[in-house]
């Protein structure tokens, strides 16, 4: 089976087909997808989805929707996983992290903002026992710092795009790091290097459904200004996806179909309740 460690099932992308997309997710072999929450008002979705496909979830506050959140949202967050803390589908904290790519959030006030609010979320994971889902985008060694402060060591470094350097100091912090749709793009080579350079114990696979389309799905902005839409990335296209990691990795698919999903039970312990072994 394949293991999607990051799918957001409830975005407005899939809307009335999502069902029928989870439907052809599983028939093409993603037995498990795990929906990380971005906000507070997606919560209940998260939870929601997770019980009625059989999937699993992650709540958090994204790093993009710091700017309308607060310490009484962190609260909140504290208060919604305290009453989830019986919920086997409840496997991480996330998706959570920082990001200095929208130009909005690299002013030095919000990204003081975004620390406070990330790194109080690392302890609440850290208090909870959780692993993390972490969004870092042109923000690699911020979250490696703020890891190593909270002392959180467990998780995702989700669609991880930096360097071999960075990719090497997340693992050794105990993170794995997610690989999806980027990494079938001729031009990613830094992601190509980190592939080969660390081992493929360190990766596991993902989406980011429905964003971050693999390469055969991806429209260059040109064709989409003259009106041509994006393709919708799903789970569906995880097989595919995973095939093409495989083989940055040196692994038929089969050894990494197998070795990603015991990857991704060893970042969110809680799955091995969902993929047979729990």
């Amino acid at each position: 089976m394949w293991v999607d460690t990051h799918c957001h099932w409830d975005a407005p992308e899939f809307g009335a087909d999502a069902a029928r997309c989870r439907e052809q997710a599983a028939a093409s072999g993603v037995n498990l997808c795990v929906v990380p929450a971005v906000a507070p008002s997606n919560w209940a979705a998260v939870a929601q989805w997770a019980h009625t496909h059989n999937d699993v979830y992650a709540l958090g506050i994204h790093p993009l929707f710091a700017e309308q959140a607060d310490m009484n949202n962190v609260l909140a967050l504290e208060q919604a996983l305290t009453a989830a803390r019986n919920d086997p589908r409840l496997v991480a904290v996330g998706e959570i992290g920082l990001d200095a790519w929208v130009p909005s959030q690299r002013t030095p006030q919000a990204q003081a903002h975004q620390r406070r609010l990330f790194e109080a979320q690392l302890e609440l994971a850290r208090q909870h026992d959780l692993p993390v889902i972490v969004h870092a985008r042109q923000a690699n060694d911020l979250v490696l710092a703020a890891l190593r402060r909270t002392g959180v060591r467990r998780g995702i470094a989700h669609a991880f795009s930096g360097s071999v350097q960075q990719a090497q100091a997340l693992w050794a912090q105990g993170l794995h790091l997610g690989a999806g749709g980027t990494a079938t793009f001729e031009a990613a080579r830094r992601l190509h290097r980190a592939l080969a350079e660390l081992p493929p114990e360190a990766w596991v696979m993902e989406t980011d459904a429905p964003d971050i389309p693999p390469q055969w799905l991806y429209v260059p902005r040109a064709r989409r200004e003259a009106g041509e839409a994006q393709g919708v990335n799903s789970p569906a296209q995880l097989p595919r996806i995973g095939h093409v990691v495989a083989q940055r990795l040196g692994l038929s698919e089969i050894a990494w179909r197998t070795l990603s999903t015991a990857n991704a039970q060893r970042a969110l312990p809680g799955l091995a309740a969902w993929l047979g072994n729990g």
